[in-house]
């Protein structure tokens, strides 16, 4: 960082409005020609000044007094002069009087630094660097823990250098007890907030993680998908009335592209269009982490699209489907599965991974289109979606043995014959 022409003066001002006693003792910072002044909360009488010197003039002890205060003042101004070069910080004369005045570590307060945070992710989100899904996200987790800094210590706010381990670790009782969450919903709500204690380590405003040795560790879950048998029982499934069999068709074309709820019901006509191989192809980018993806659709997918392109929502919205409201379509879908026999509780979520198991991984699709169709950023996530079934492992070990005895053991065979 290159050095700044930095400047301290102390002075005397008239107070206002003007009555007669002492003057206000002020202090003017100029950082390279850029002054602010600072009222240090005292006065003093402008015949005992000492202009020349910025000093309260004579020997008496409230004079003493007086400048050993500004002293003070002053080692302190330098010292925040010196930390911001310490730490490659931009240094402005607003910045040193933020130190002095004790608005700096006013603004340290955890939940500003929070607000600051969601502001920025909101104006972030018209340029598609966030999803509002993800700062609804931050926001119910600053939400959760500012009532549980009320409920657990009655207050409103918190200091961030208050931050520690004990106060984790009572955060997320409150958010299995109090909340009901699961371990890892409870998990990920800290986790979100952990991100803006990392900003404050990251800003250099905390030294270290306060929370760095709470286990974050996520419980493994078994993810629910429906079998083969019990995807073609609901496709075939005669459904009593337009309103369940509008639901069933729906949740079967999830389990044939993978589709997230959010993504069908955003769905347009406009969004389909002519892939690679001269199918229609879903192309677009998800709601949630706007990750761009792409599903060729099955001739099934295309009979249910063409079963509906005259339904009157799909002609009034452009969309694709007529899609419910989210709750409503989870309700119905509880009636499909119980005239299926289906003891899964059936959403979009399990449609989901019903696609990426059932569908496409034990059909040999790789992991890696996979993860492209998914709208996924990385295979670990597509990982948790696509279990590998013991079936997958008992088809692979077939090609295997075929492989070994067409090439390896016939090889074995004919060396034993030459030996003999």
């Amino acid at each position: 960082m290159l050095e700044k022409s930095v400047a301290f003066l102390f002075f005397l001002r008239k107070p206002s409005p003007f009555r007669k006693g002492p003057w206000l003792v002020m202090l003017r910072i100029t950082v390279d020609g850029i002054s602010k002044e600072l009222s240090l909360k005292r006065t003093w009488e402008t015949s005992r000044w000492d202009s020349g010197k910025q000093r309260a003039a004579g020997t008496k002890e409230d004079a003493k007094a007086l400048n050993v205060y500004l002293d003070l003042i002053l080692a302190k101004a330098q010292a925040a002069r010196t930390k911001m070069i310490e730490k490659d910080q931009h240094i402005t004369a607003q910045g040193i009087k933020d130190v002095l005045s004790g608005s700096a570590e006013r603004r340290r307060m955890f939940g500003l630094v929070f607000q600051d945070h969601n502001k920025e992710m909101a104006e972030l989100i018209t340029k598609g660097e966030y999803s509002p899904a993800t700062l609804e996200r931050f926001e119910t987790a600053k939400k959760f823990f500012f009532d549980f800094l009320l409920f657990k210590y009655n207050i409103g706010d918190v200091n961030i250098h208050s931050l520690n381990l004990e106060m984790v670790k009572a955060f997320y009782i409150w958010l299995r007890s109090k909340r009901n969450c699961s371990h890892n919903t409870a998990t990920k709500y800290i986790t979100n907030v952990k991100k803006i204690v990392l900003l404050c380590v990251k800003h250099g405003w905390l030294q270290n993680d306060p929370w760095a040795l709470f286990d974050m560790t996520l419980e493994e879950v078994d993810t629910k998908f429906l079998t083969k048998e019990q995807l073609e029982r609901i496709i075939h499934k005669e459904m009593p009335g337009e309103r369940l069999s509008v639901v069933r068709d729906v949740f079967v074309f999830c389990c044939l592209t993978g589709l997230a709820y959010k993504d069908l019901a955003a769905l347009k006509s406009t969004e389909l269009s002519i892939g690679v191989d001269g199918k229609i192809w879903i192309q677009k980018r998800r709601k949630k982490s706007t990750t761009a993806f792409k599903v060729p659709l099955l001739p099934w997918t295309l009979e249910i699209i063409g079963k509906y392109k005259n339904h009157p929502r799909c002609i009034a919205t452009g969309a694709v489907l007529p899609v419910l409201s989210n709750s409503k379509y989870n309700d119905y879908l509880k009636e499909v599965a119980a005239i299926c026999g289906i003891d899964i509780e059936l959403t979009t979520h399990v449609a989901r991974h019903t696609f990426a198991t059932t569908v496409a991984l034990l059909n040999g699709i790789t992991l890696i289109a996979l993860r492209d169709m998914l709208g996924h950023k990385k295979v670990s996530q597509t990982e948790h979606y696509a279990k590998v079934l013991p079936i997958m492992i008992s088809t692979e070990m077939n090609e295997l043995e075929k492989k070994l005895e067409n090439e390896l053991f016939n090889c074995e065979k004919r060396t034993m014959t030459k030996n003999y």
